[in-house]
């Protein structure tokens, strides 16, 4: 490599934080880029604590993320925010224990109203506490947050959805931070995710439509690459019993966007959670038994390359990608 390009490969290298360590996107590697230590109701857990496990969800979360790290992924992206539980101690705990590169979120899940705290208060109000997460820290820890996360699912972009998208939106334009979406494809609200954000100023190839695995309509899919956007095939694991696309029907639909030239805008992964209390455990488990960290490792990377997936592609979507997506940083 000569000099001129050492210098270029330095302009691209951005830090992104950790849980236990900021590291260099170049460090990032093979990258699962939406999965879930834990996931809880934040009310509920608040007011009847003696519901959980504390002990068996770190034993689920620390077998998981060795599994995957034993399989060779070296960064989980951890979308956890409020709404889902976001506990960071929790997740540092994991990251140290297992050694895995796990990057932490700021953000609201909600699909429909937000907490009676942001009733009375602007969009800024919300985005200044999104802020505060990625240059301050996170719940009165030094563990900055690396990107922003918003969803909208079937119910559409409801006045609190609106109120979160364009606070985070805000804190992005001010703080640089990529945006990931939670998204509803049969509702097609990607897209006006994508107006709201473009609306707001985003340049939308900072942005991650989540859940876009969900759907096999490629003109759909492609409306959201080709203004920009990179997309989540991300739910792998979660089956046709349940309501969503078989692992096949997904598999044919990144093949075909693979021949359509778009490689270069998909991310992989399982969307897991180690734990939920949306559901009983013994349901999830019957309903569910591969929605893990592993199964895209252990059978949907096989059965890719199998439908002519190269290993280019697969290290794209899942170490060239993400790496990009957090490169791309700075204020506007």
């Amino acid at each position: 490599m000569n000099g001129k390009d050492c210098r270029k490969r330095r302009k691209t290298i951005a830090t992104v934080q950790t849980v236990t360590d900021p590291i260099d996107t170049s460090e990032m590697g093979f990258t699962l880029i939406h999965e879930h230590l834990r996931v809880r109701s934040d009310a509920v857990v608040m007011q009847w604590p003696y519901l959980y496990d504390e002990k068996r969800e770190m034993e689920r979360a620390i077998g998981q993320v060795r599994a995957a790290r034993e399989r060779g992924v070296k960064t989980i992206v951890e979308p956890t925010v409020m709404g889902l539980g976001r506990d960071i101690r929790f997740m540092q705990e994991v990251g140290r224990l297992t050694s895995m590169q796990i990057i932490p979120a700021t953000g609201l899940y909600t699909y429909n109203d937000v907490p009676f705290y942001f009733h009375n208060r602007s969009v800024d109000k919300m985005a200044d506490l999104f802020i505060h997460d990625i240059e301050e820290g996170i719940q009165g820890t030094s563990i900055r947050a690396t990107f922003l996360k918003c969803a909208t699912d079937e119910p559409g972009i409801t006045p609190g959805v609106e109120q979160v998208l364009r606070a985070v939106a805000r804190a992005h334009r001010r703080t640089g931070v990529p945006i990931m979406t939670h998204s509803h494809p049969r509702s097609g609200v990607g897209l006006k995710q994508q107006d709201i954000l473009e609306a707001e100023g985003v340049d939308l190839s900072r942005v991650l439509i989540g859940h876009s695995g969900d759907t096999d309509d490629i003109d759909y899919l492609t409306k959201l690459v080709e203004r920009g956007s990179f997309i989540g095939m991300d739910r792998y694991g979660l089956e046709e019993n349940v309501g969503y696309l078989s692992t096949e029907k997904r598999n044919v639909t990144i093949l075909e966007m693979c021949r359509r030239g778009y490689v270069e805008k998909m991310m992989l992964s399982q969307d897991a959670c180690c734990t939920i209390d949306w559901f009983e455990p013994e349901k999830v488990a019957a309903l569910a038994p591969k929605w893990n960290m592993t199964y895209i490792t252990d059978e949907v990377i096989p059965a890719l390359k199998t439908g002519g997936i190269t290993d280019v592609q697969i290290h794209t979507m899942t170490v060239d990608n993400p790496r990009r997506y957090f490169e791309r940083q700075g204020a506007y």
